[in-house]
């Protein structure tokens, strides 16, 4: 057990290096008011870390970069598995995201059989476009279309690693609590073998004490080649330090036998405060 659970012990670790004294950092002196955020500087959006992602876009013509590290434990394809996630994100118009990269640069695992090994170069390209800008109550929606252009070869998750993924998006804001909502549909790829996949997801956060949110996420996918379905729960922490970096925290329990048991994650969204053009 001891090492089935270390990669979540690598992530807490590296949790506390950058969100502790990040937040030790932001916090104001007694004798010196908080300076506030410049009104006319972006703000990030932050799809990470939940399954789920916003139908809202990032501000236009800025650069998102969402980077993390992710633990996972007990699988059926791994004991356990630690990884390093990217997503880089570019709004281009309005109504038009560029996502030019989502992935893992980096997985170490070991398998249920005590093998370790590594996998490189795990990536995604796509773009989002909205369907109907929303505010407040009334919602966003939007389609994402991710291809995936190159498997890095490691052990998959629960959802896979869809060679093409469309997905419909729902968010809207009611009473202080924003809500993601979406559908996935998949296409997954074993030798040969095409299946499509089915997934559904919806998260909600709420603004606690200070710069602090709290947010809660129920997900489903079915899973074709073993006719199994994978349920979870995920639960994160995030901090704004700034409008443009907003760390998170957090963990994912499955809650099916296929599912993977124990995930933990941390990581930090930035948005680059120069616009390209």
């Amino acid at each position: 057990m001891k090492r089935a659970c270390g990669g979540l012990w690598i992530v807490f670790v590296l949790a506390l290096t950058l969100f502790v004294p990040t937040v030790a950092a932001q916090s104001p002196a007694p004798d010196k008011p908080e300076q506030a955020d410049a009104p006319d500087e972006p703000a990030a959006n932050p799809a990470r870390p939940t399954i789920a992602n916003p139908a809202t876009l990032t501000p236009v013509g800025y650069l998102q970069f969402e980077t993390g590290v992710l633990g996972a434990a007990d699988s059926g394809e791994f004991s356990s598995r630690t990884s390093l996630n990217e997503v880089v994100k570019l709004a281009v118009a309005s109504r038009l995201m560029l996502i030019l990269g989502s992935g893992e640069p980096y997985v170490h695992y070991e398998d249920p059989f005590g093998q370790r090994g590594h996998a490189w170069g795990d990536i995604s390209v796509g773009a989002q476009a909205v369907l109907k800008p929303g505010e407040g109550a009334n919602p966003t929606l939007a389609v994402n279309y991710l291809y995936h252009a190159h498997d890095g070869g490691g052990p998959d998750l629960d959802l896979g690693s869809p060679k093409h993924s469309l997905v419909v998006l729902a968010s809207a804001d009611v009473k202080g609590f924003h809500g993601d909502f979406n559908v996935l549909f998949n296409e997954l790829t074993a030798g040969n073998l095409r299946r499509g996949q089915f997934g559904q997801t919806i998260s909600i956060s709420h603004p606690l004490k200070g710069n602090f949110s709290i947010g809660g996420e129920l997900w489903h996918f079915t899973q074709p080649f073993s006719r199994g379905n994978a349920v979870g729960s995920l639960w994160n922490i995030g901090y704004t330090a700034r409008k443009n970096l907003v760390f998170d925290i957090g963990f994912n329990r499955g809650l099916t036998g296929s599912s993977t048991h124990w995930e933990g994650f941390a990581g930090v969204t930035y948005l680059l405060p120069h616009k390209l053009w």
